[in-house]
């Protein structure tokens, strides 16, 4: 089961109401719109005895296929829904490397990792739709940043500001996202490089998909 720190804020009372009913149908739907999920899982790139986090982890479907992808690899996942939290460990039950993956109800602009899983950094963490939906987003940007072992790399994907797209395609978009509490960062690009230059970090960003989303990586200097 999630292990439990001390009770969060409004937003998860926010985010448990969202997802209550969704979480049922989450993975089946998302699929066709949260793109880029599987290239960034791809480019974790993860080695022997690599330990990955996930912020945001929501059902648990992008953990659990790193899992599968590094089976070398142990992976933690936070989320700040409970609701979000009980399907993510439902599935872990019944996936072949769910063993791997160890969940905890976490705030993202406040992460204890230490408290929750005993680890308090990381070869790897990524953020995948999440900083849309976080509101003190980069203050959750710089947490995430901080748990990273030297060397470590810090990826991210979300929305971008589909500039490629047709006019009419960004406002049903848009129209859509607002139902769920999702506003895409159009400063995401500045924080980013903000952020690498106050670190010493390298950082590479890439718009995909016609401006569709936009992925990130920020590298962490060695010692």
């Amino acid at each position: 089961m999630p292990t439990q720190p001390a009770p969060l804020e409004g937003h998860q009372d926010l985010m448990d109401e969202v997802y209550k009913h969704q979480r049922y149908i989450y993975d089946l739907t998302r699929k066709f719109y949260l793109l880029g999920r599987d290239h960034l899982i791809e480019q974790l790139d993860a080695k022997q005895d690599d330990t990955i986090l996930e912020i945001g982890c929501g059902t648990g479907r992008n953990l659990l296929k790193a899992s599968a992808q590094y089976p070398d690899a142990q992976c933690y996942g936070i989320d700040i829904s409970q609701e979000m939290l009980t399907t993510a460990t439902r599935n872990a039950a019944r996936a072949p490397s769910g063993s791997q993956c160890h969940f905890g109800l976490g705030d993202a602009a406040a992460l204890d990792t230490q408290t929750l899983f005993g680890q308090n950094q990381f070869d790897a963490v990524f953020m995948s739709y999440t900083l849309s939906m976080i509101p003190p987003w980069e203050q959750a940007l710089d947490e995430a940043f901080k748990l990273l072992k030297p060397g470590g790399k810090l990826h991210v994907i979300d929305f971008g500001m589909q500039q490629g797209m047709p006019k009419w395609f960004r406002s049903a978009l848009s129209a859509w996202l607002n139902l769920f509490h999702v506003s895409p960062r159009a400063e995401l690009p500045h924080a980013l490089s903000a952020l690498a230059t106050r670190e010493h970090a390298s950082v590479s960003y890439h718009s995909l998909y016609k401006d569709y989303c936009w992925y990130a990586v920020l590298t962490r200097p060695p010692e």
